[in-house]
């Protein structure tokens, strides 16, 4: 178990941790012609083909859209913020989503956190270049810093950027759930463990 309280800066998942979504995968993939285990921005980025993939790309950003203005923020995320804001810690989000829907889900949710950085600005989850990049410019060695997220990426680039990992669980436990340092199921959970 790590200590919270000696964590520098927090980072943030968007969709599925900050706020809710109702992104129905399985659907854009069919769409598309994505093989159902295959990643869907992986898929896309190997679409040869310019036309199809602009189509294919037109089709998440629509889906994507969607989900932001249904989106509302999850219990105990504005708490937490607000306690983070009054340490002083600084705080970012990083997203598989694209600029414009995470935009619009933090505009319609109130989420005052400066620094977004959405798979327009570097190579998506789980690839740790984006928590990387944050760490260099808070000037903060990594294993002081926690990525909070809900999915398997989201622990996966926080292993892969030498970061402390936090799973958000609403539900049951996902098979992946021992490979984070922290695991909770509300966000009073860090809001707590920080005072």
């Amino acid at each position: 178990m790590i200590d919270i309280s000696k964590i520098r800066g927090f980072i943030f998942d968007l969709d599925g941790t900050l706020v809710s979504s109702k992104l129905n995968f399985s659907l854009i993939k069919k769409q598309i012609s994505c093989p159902a285990n295959q990643d869907l921005l992986t898929f896309i980025a190997n679409i040869e083909c310019q036309q199809q993939q602009a189509a294919a790309l037109a089709n998440v950003h629509k889906h994507e859209l969607e989900d932001a203005h249904d989106a509302v923020i999850l219990p105990g995320v504005l708490e937490l913020l607000t306690s983070l804001e009054q340490k002083g810690l600084p705080t970012a989000i990083v997203t598989r989503n694209y600029r414009q829907a995470a935009q619009i889900k933090m505009r319609n949710n109130q989420i005052k956190i400066d620094t977004l950085i959405t798979r327009d600005d570097a190579p998506a989850k789980p690839d740790p270049s984006a928590l990387l990049q944050l760490a260099s410019q808070w000037q903060i060695p990594t294993q002081e810093l926690i990525y909070v997220g809900d999915y398997l990426y989201d622990i996966d680039a926080a292993i892969n950027a030498n970061m402390r990992s936090c799973l958000y669980a609403e539900g049951d436990l996902p098979d992946y759930a021992h490979k984070a340092d922290v695991v909770i199921n509300h966000f009073k959970q860090l809001t707590d463990k920080l005072n």
